[in-house]
């Protein structure tokens, strides 16, 4: 038996949260018809590396909802209220949750919706089009469910997110031996401190440097070395000048660019991000090699401008070939464990990129307002969050904008279309398609 939607949200993380906010404060009656699905068993955000010690880089002001709406209840404030813990968090004295903070927040969030339905451990295995007009134009979508199970709806918001990046070197380790930081946490967990003597950290930003410290930290007889391609770690730059570039009203004058502007500033944004360490992650990390140089009891090892060119198994050893691009010579370092601090793939997201071939997109691009950019032939919807960095800018992966985007997207989504037929105040009970509004 087939269900019948009008919105169906692949993804329950930030971005797809912020969007089922939106629709329950803007459209009611859409809410009602919008499901929000996830292939987990719960929410998490930065599930692979919810450490304890660990804060977002972005302000509590940047949350789901208060650059849209700051009387929201949904807002981070009414989730510490709620939760009585506004007190000691103003008292903390900083405007950056811890992300475990964060993530129990998504967590709130999504309990607390009152329209939209939530459904968890739900794979979407294929999104098609479909038509229910004599003229044959694709006016709804297929979503499949790796249960077998479908639903059809009007619209679909896709948020699912990149897959993880492990380079090439590194995918015939085995299992065991290998771990990105996307499973830093569960599979850290799993081992015995005592097995491991010998690690080796690819990667020199943020995530690989709270792999390093954590490694450091929990395995006292570890020797912990990390591999970089740059010529050391270096810090966000985050000037107040910078973080404008973040602000949601940015997106209008990035996206009127030419494609050459926007490549080039993406390029130089691209420091204020990536592969940079926040202030505290670096001062822990200068400060215990310094102190360990004076104890003479160095455990922390840097190799900067470094290649990793292979990888393999020598016994119970994984042995990197690596070449230092400084000295140019090519050494080999041994490991019991290799962990990848080498952030996720650029390209679109298997989802996405499997829904636009199914209506004969080659070129994936979205309109302004996050809308895929389809024939004439297909006129349901289908938004896509956080792969518009060509487009819409650096911050269209992180948070800053989630909240101004998901309003965009429901006004969009909202707006009537002249090539569909008005379908406003139709309803129906047991299967059949209920909509609130023209599109």
């Amino acid at each position: 038996m087939e269900r019948h939607k009008s919105v169906v949200a692949v993804g329950a993380g930030p971005a797809n949260l912020a969007f089922a906010v939106a629709v329950e404060e803007m459209a009611p009656d859409v809410a009602d018809e919008t499901l929000l699905v996830d292939q987990y068993d719960d929410i998490a955000w930065q599930r692979g590396m919810l450490l304890p010690w660990a804060q977002s880089q972005v302000g509590f002001l940047k949350d789901l909802v208060t650059l849209r709406n700051p009387r929201s209840r949904y807002s981070f404030v009414n989730y510490l209220h709620s939760t009585n813990r506004l007190d000691e968090f103003i008292n903390l004295g900083s405007a950056l949750p811890f992300r475990l903070e964060v993530s129990a927040y998504l967590q709130w969030v999504a309990k607390s919706l009152e329209r939209v339905q939530v459904e968890y451990g739900r794979a979407v295995t294929a999104i098609t089009p479909v038509s229910s007009r004599d003229d044959g134009v694709s006016d709804r979508w297929r979503v499949q469910f790796d249960t077998g199970e479908v639903v059809r709806c009007r619209n679909v918001v896709i948020g699912v997110g990149r897959a993880p990046n492990v380079p090439a070197a590194f995918r015939d380790l085995p299992a065991d031996r290998v771990v990105h930081s996307t499973e830093f946490t569960s599979r850290v967990a799993q081992l015995d401190p005592k097995a491991v003597r010998r690690v080796v950290v690819v990667g020199g930003a943020q995530s690989a440097a709270e792999m390093l410290w954590t490694m450091y930290q929990q395995f006292p007889a570890a020797e912990c070395r990390m591999l970089m391609r740059s010529a050391g770690l270096r810090g966000y730059e985050s000037s107040a000048f910078t973080n404008e570039l973040y602000f949601p009203s940015f997106v209008d004058q990035f996206h009127a660019g030419s494609a050459e502007a926007r490549a080039q500033l993406l390029q130089e944004m691209h420091r204020t991000n990536y592969a940079g360490l926040a202030p505290g992650m670096l001062d822990s990390l200068y400060r215990q090699m310094y102190q360990d140089r004076l104890t003479g009891n160095t455990r922390i090892v840097m190799h900067t401008l470094t290649d990793v060119l292979a990888t393999r198994m020598e016994g119970d050893e994984v042995v990197l070939t690596v070449h230092d691009r400084l000295r140019a010579t090519t050494d080999e370092l041994r490991a019991d464990l290799v962990l990848l601090g080498t952030g996720f793939e650029q390209g679109k997201p298997a989802l996405i990129r499997q829904t636009a071939a199914s209506v004969g997109v080659r070129e994936i691009t979205v309109d302004r307002n996050y809308r895929m950019v389809t024939p004439d032939s297909v006129t349901a919807g289908c938004y896509l969050q956080g792969v518009n960095e060509a487009t819409h800018g650096i911050a269209d992966s992180l948070i800053s904008v989630l909240a101004v985007r998901a309003g965009e997207m429901v006004t969009d989504l909202l707006a009537p279309r002249a090539s569909t037929p008005a379908l406003v105040g139709t309803a129906a009970a047991g299967g059949v398609l209920v909509e609130g509004r023209d599109d």
